[in-house]
């Protein structure tokens, strides 16, 4: 998607004209279905406005230029892309950054890569070289064109318009000096330099060709975490983070090279909603900390993330990856940097049935997590969970740091907002969270030409056709899931499956109960239905929702109601006076975990209707 796309002398005139923001906005409003804040149609008129005297000086005009290009499943922007050849015959295509930051409003952070920048209150992101290098690599490795011959350059480079220059400037301190080489930032005096970078760049052709080309790239498929965790683990860097997922990632490295000179405890809280990168970054963080030589815990509530964590990595890995309530009988700060992924699924205590009575203490799990590292890095998102027993929130977090002595000012606190699934649409969880009622209602309504397809289908054997379809298509790449509506059998005595879940002449048979672990990754999942427990934290192409009976829309009261006699979750809806709550939440990360679509079939009629009424 392009908000604006011409030539350099279509975009001159235009901002002649005054008609440049009015063009860019009216595109925004037609393709996002709602309007641009003040303060984004204040920048495209004012950043756009220099950026044409910069093209003034380059002397470009046949050249395309795109503003405002949306990313390949992302809906992050692109400020500027401009098209051409260099001055050796080769095509090559240039990404800019537009930043209308002043010396004043940035100050200097602690942590190395990012900056504080003033939006009202002064806020933490980084350097704008690093930004558009996360930019740079990002359409690497998407579009194929980068791979095609002719071979196709790709520059980046950020443009400070209101950014005085100068040794002593915070961003052109000695710590970016390397990441300005290689992506430069030019400042409020460097007009002429920068149409000079320009017109080396790409001012020996108008780029048309490659402006095609780059257009009508074949997309690569997006990286799925579990296919590349044994090399984020073992030897490299797998994904390449854009934006708001740099600055915490930043902030995490920082502290860990300060380990050794540091005394007192930091903790680091990163939230965010499904798809949104958070085991992306616990992952890449993990793998880098782990090559450096620290000693790094990974650890979950979620006994088939875990496991699966565990069989991917083998022997030799697993034992780095534990559960919450693996940390009973650590001593204080015995693990340098302790990776809390799913933070929401911390329970009240690390006790259970098993527990011997002597080994009984009642102590909070979260308390015996902060206890034992120097370092923690908590992952969460608040609306994920689903029962009872899971009491994961910030504030909790926060309070026990603070009883245990936690300095205030070494609490870090990160969002992230970019959705990487949902085909890399932020509407799409947004229109989610507007239906069930989890969020403030937004009145969002689901376009026919959104992203994320969503499909409602009226038989659940058709939906098992599609899921199966697609699984023959490419192994592996989709699963059906529910609401545990169903009883959940043994396997029989010859090991084959209890076919439990039964609608009409519809029936499958839940994941294996003494092997579901396994069912998101191993070929037998295709032919099993899951639940939130075994789907919580993984990711598919598409998947299949049959939403159960337990969640019901009441269309003369207009409103949710949970229906306790309709699930057989007895540890959920047993004395739980929150199960509406949690079973929007279970609803929620069920329809959330596919990149390119969701089929759902609703056995409650009037929930089906109030979806179809919400999905135009």
């Amino acid at each position: 998607m392009r908000l604006y796309e011409g030539t350099v002398q279509e975009f001159k005139k235009d901002i002649v004209n005054n008609s440049i923001a009015e063009k860019i906005a009216d595109k925004f409003r037609e393709y996002y279905k709602k309007s641009a804040n003040e303060s984004e149609f204040r920048s495209w008129d004012n950043s756009l406005r220099v950026l044409k005297d910069v093209l003034e000086q380059s002397k470009l005009l046949k050249n395309k230029i795109v503003i405002e290009y949306e990313l390949p499943y992302s809906a992050k922007r692109i400020d500027v892309i401009l098209f051409g050849v260099d001055k050796g015959g080769s095509d090559n295509i240039i990404v800019i950054e537009l930043k209308q930051w002043s010396n004043n409003n940035v100050k200097d952070s602690e942590n190395e890569g990012n900056v504080l920048v003033k939006f009202g209150r002064f806020k933490e992101t980084p350097h704008p070289s690093l930004q558009v290098e996360g930019y740079y690599y990002y359409l690497k490795d998407f579009m194929s064109v980068f791979e095609e011959t002719p071979k196709i350059s790709l520059s980046a480079c950020a443009y400070c318009h209101n950014y005085k220059k100068g040794e002593k400037e915070v961003l052109y301190s000695t710590k970016f000096h390397k990441a300005i080489e290689k992506y430069p930032l030019f400042s409020r005096e460097d007009i002429n330099e920068l149409g000079k970078y320009f017109k080396e760049k790409l001012g020996k052709g108008d780029g048309l060709e490659v402006f095609g080309r780059f257009t009508h790239s074949i997309l690569r498929p997006s990286k799925r975490l579990l296919d590349h965790t044994r090399d984020m683990i073992q030897k490299q860097q797998i994904f390449n983070l854009i934006d708001e997922q740099i600055t915490p990632y930043n902030t995490i490295m920082h502290k860990a090279r300060k380990l050794s000179k540091l005394s007192e405890k930091s903790i680091i809280i990163v939230k965010g909603g499904p798809g949104t990168g958070k085991s992306v970054i616990a992952l890449e963080v993990m793998g880098e900390l782990l090559r450096k030589g620290k000693k790094v815990y990974h650890a979950t509530g979620s006994s088939a993330f875990t496991n699966t964590l565990r069989k991917i990595l083998g022997i030799r890995s697993s034992s780095l990856f534990k559960f919450f309530n693996s940390f009973t009988n650590h001593q204080e700060n015995e693990i340098e940097v302790l990776i809390c992924d799913e933070a929401h699924r911390i329970r009240k205590t690390s006790e259970s049935r098993y527990t011997p009575k002597i080994q009984r203490t009642e102590t909070p799990q979260i308390e015996e997590l902060i206890k034992a590292a120097q370092l923690l890095i908590f992952f969460i998102d608040e609306h994920q969970i689903v029962r009872p027993k899971e009491i994961g929130n910030i504030k909790l977090i926060r309070e026990t740091a603070e009883r245990l002595g936690v300095k205030e000012n070494n609490i870090f606190e990160y969002e992230l907002k970019t959705q990487f699934r949902c085909g890399g649409s932020d509407s799409y969880l947004q229109w989610l969270e507007d239906v069930l009622e989890i969020n403030e209602s937004k009145n969002i309504l689901l376009q026919k030409e959104e992203k994320m397809k969503f499909n409602i289908l009226s038989d659940p054997n058709e939906l098992r056709k599609i899921i199966d379809e697609k699984n023959k298509q490419k192994k592996n790449c989709a699963r059906i899931v529910t609401g545990f509506c169903w009883p959940w059998s043994a396997p029989r005595m010859d090991g084959t499956l209890v076919n439990d879940v039964k609608i009409g002449n519809f029936e499958m048979p839940w994941e294996k109960k003494d092997e579901f672990w396994k069912w998101a990754t191993d070929d037998s999942g295709m032919q099993q239905v899951g639940t939130v427990y075994t789907v919580q934290g993984f990711e598919f192409d598409y998947i299949g929702v049959i939403f159960g009976k337990d969640l019901v829309y009441n269309k003369e009261k207009e409103s949710w109601e949970a229906k306790p006699e309709n699930s057989y979750d007895g540890e959920v809806k047993r004395n739980n006076p929150e199960l509406l709550k949690h079973l929007k939440n279970v609803y929620r990360v069920l329809l959330s975990r596919a990149h390119k679509g969701v089929y759902v079939y609703f056995m409650d009629k009037d929930t089906e209707n109030y979806f179809r009424n919400k999905n135009c």
